[in-house]
């Protein structure tokens, strides 16, 4: 028997693809900052427009990296992990009722739980199918 053990979950930042994006970040990041150092040079030597690229570039940086580090923690996440929990915890549902399955997210079930008037509108009803005929090939365009 093979005692192998499961990969950590963090191993996606290594794969090919993630390292092309993290190489990206890194010189998107560098090329920010030097770009604002740039304009600074401009600034000092008379330019006064530039002045404000001198500290608008630094902030796009931090953009930058801020969601570079969002999009690596998104992925790290479980499938419908603490969002869906604390959905849950909150009591979104009147009366305490709990979704029938997991198949759809637990705002949609609170959604159509609070339309008492969804089989008043025609129109709605048949936007409602068309969404559970989508729902049901998940595969499908």
């Amino acid at each position: 028997m093979s005692s192998a053990k499961p990969r950590p979950r963090w191993f996606f930042l290594i794969t090919p693809r993630w390292l092309a994006w993290h190489a990206f970040a890194v010189v998107a990041a560098s090329g920010m900052l030097w770009l604002g150092d740039w304009q600074f040079h401009r600034a000092e030597g008379g330019n006064a427009l530039s002045w404000a690229y001198t500290f608008e570039w630094p902030i796009f940086t931090i953009f930058g990296v801020v969601f570079w580090a969002k999009t690596i923690i998104d992925e790290y996440r479980a499938p419908g992990g603490s969002a869906k929990s604390t959905l849950a915890a909150a009591d979104g549902l009147p009366g305490g009722d709990s979704p029938p399955d997991d198949s759809l997210p637990l705002r949609a079930h609170a959604a159509v739980a609070h339309d008492e008037h969804a089989d008043d509108d025609p129109e709605l009803a048949a936007y409602n199918a068309y969404l559970a005929r989508l729902h049901s090939r998940p595969g499908a365009r």
